[in-house]
């Protein structure tokens, strides 16, 4: 029998904050129809994830960096794209923002999927690691609600405007 997948002081706050900001990203996506990084909700979406893709650089289960480091790093890109879609990108601007926002919360998911399927339940994981076909088969089901999520989105936004054009 392996020992269990203990996570560290840092771990576990991380994995709180972490938490909180994907319970956000899904409250602002399913009350807004989409995550707005000016509204209070996506304020507080954005901050959150920040400080997991921050806290998140020093965890290194495997002694160097992983997929989840990169996956951190891009979403450190993404918000401030996502934020200041509106100065950027025109009359494109509320596309490309529901877009990166929603493509943020999609990346945080993955080592989020990773993590859960590989430390629960403690005494014999459902995963073994991030090529485990369970985990291939979560983050598949995970890239399908991201896509038409992202295209009821796009759907959506674009009835909102033919409405007030």
């Amino acid at each position: 029998m392996t020992e269990p997948n203990h996570l560290s002081v840092l771990g576990i706050i991380h994995t709180i904050i972490s938490v909180i900001a994907l319970v956000l990203g899904l409250i602002a996506l399913l009350t807004n129809g989409r995550i707005d990084p000016a509204s209070s909700l996506g304020r507080w979406y954005v901050w959150l994830t920040v400080i997991t893709c921050i806290t998140g650089f020093p965890i290194m289960k495997t002694g160097h960096l992983t997929g989840g480091h990169y996956l951190g790093v891009l979403i450190i890109v993404l918000l401030p794209i996502g934020i200041y879609a509106h100065r950027i990108f025109g009359r494109a601007a509320v596309y490309v923002q529901a877009i990166v926002m929603s493509t943020t919360l999609f990346l945080s998911f993955i080592p989020a999927i990773i993590e859960t399927l590989t430390r629960l339940p403690i005494s014999h994981p459902l995963a073994w690691g991030p090529a485990d076909p369970i985990i291939q088969k979560a983050i598949s089901a995970l890239l399908l609600v991201y896509v038409i999520g992202v295209l009821y989105q796009v759907i959506k936004l674009r009835s909102a405007k033919k409405v007030t054009a």
